[in-house]
Order: structure tokens, then sequence, then C-alpha cells
């Protein structure tokens, strides 16, 4: 089983490429979903964040308020990675169970679908794919989606930098055209992974 993992800086549109390779028949693995998973109400995940940040971050019915942990956690590098020290190791594990569950049922080529590859490490994978596009694009499209534009910019200066990302990537694709440039080098990449 090939494990690839697919990552971009907030707003390149790495879902609509994910979404790509699932339809040529990619197994994915949505590390956002399992963030998610992971800070379910009574999850042990939550009382170490609320230890972390404050009472404010979670509801009254137990939930994870996840743009107030935002708020807080992306103001400085320290606070970002005093989450990501709570957060990262729970996704490694969750991580390895659902590659584990793809291999034993038989998938060929797995995505790791993660915008923090860079930052949690690429031993998780076997090659990269970076998705890329220009930052004051990345602002605008997830301006677009409704996230404040201060928020975002802090988001992507305590994350890792366009260059850092592409460093480790063994594909990159350009993701500032249209959905059609997209898709052909999706398609490009897709045929350089199936076994001969």
């Amino acid at each position: 089983m090939l494990r690839v993992g697919l990552t971009g800086g907030i707003g390149s549109g790495k879902s609509t490429i994910a979404a790509m390779f699932k339809a040529h028949g990619a197994h994915i693995i949505d590390a956002d979903q399992i963030a998610r998973d992971i800070v379910l109400p009574g999850a042990a995940a939550i009382d170490d964040l609320v230890a972390a940040f404050g009472p404010t971050i979670k509801a009254e019915d137990g939930s994870l308020v996840r743009p107030e942990l935002a708020r807080i956690a992306f103001q400085t590098p320290e606070l970002t990675q005093q989450m990501n020290d709570i957060m990262f190791p729970r996704i490694v594990e969750e991580t390895n169970l659902r590659f584990a569950a793809a291999e034993a049922a038989g998938h060929a080529i797995v995505i790791y679908d993660i915008p923090l590859l860079t930052e949690m490490g690429t031993d998780l994978v076997s090659m990269a794919i970076v998705v890329d596009v220009p930052v004051e694009t990345q602002v605008a499209r997830a301006v677009a989606r409704g996230l404040p534009e201060d928020d975002v910019r802090r988001r992507i200066a305590v994350q890792q930098s366009r260059e850092e990302r592409c460093a480790i990537a063994d594909f990159i694709i350009d993701n500032s055209g249209n959905l059609e440039e997209s898709q052909s080098q999706v398609d490009r990449i897709w045929t350089s992974l199936m076994p001969a």
C-alpha cells in the first residue's frame, strides 16, 4: 500500500485536489476529520486543551469551541506549538489505526489529506504532494469561506511557509489556475503513482 501525503496551506484548495484523487480511486484519510474526532465531547484531548487554553474553548454540552481555540492558539507560534503538542500525538495514533484498516481492506493507494504534514513529520507517508498557491490567493479563498482575514493571516504566519512545504514535495500542484489545469496535474501524478 502506497501512503501519499497531500498537504497545503489554508485556502490552497487541498480538499478539492483530494476529491480529484478520490475520483481516480484513491482511499482518502482526512487529518482534519481525525482532529475533529479526537475532540468529541468526553475525549481526553478536550480536557488537556481546556487546561492549556482556558474554559472558554469548551461549550456547555462538552464540545470544543473550535473558533475560540483557533483565536487563542494562533496568536503566537508558542501557543500554536502548545496546541500541536496536545493534538499531534493523538492524531498520529489514530492515523496509524486508519492506515492499518485501509491496508487490511486492500487499498493500493491512500492519500493522507493533512494540512500540517511538514509540522507533523513526513515519516507517516512514503511521498508528499504539495498543493501550492500564492499567499494572497490563500487569504482570498479562506475569507470567501467566511473566515476573518486577520485570523487567516495569523494562521498563515504561524504555519510552515510555502517554501518549507515545497521543499518536502515529491510533486507540487499549482492550484492557482482553473479546475481543468489542476485536474490535468492530478491526472499526471495519478498515472505516475499507479503500479507499472
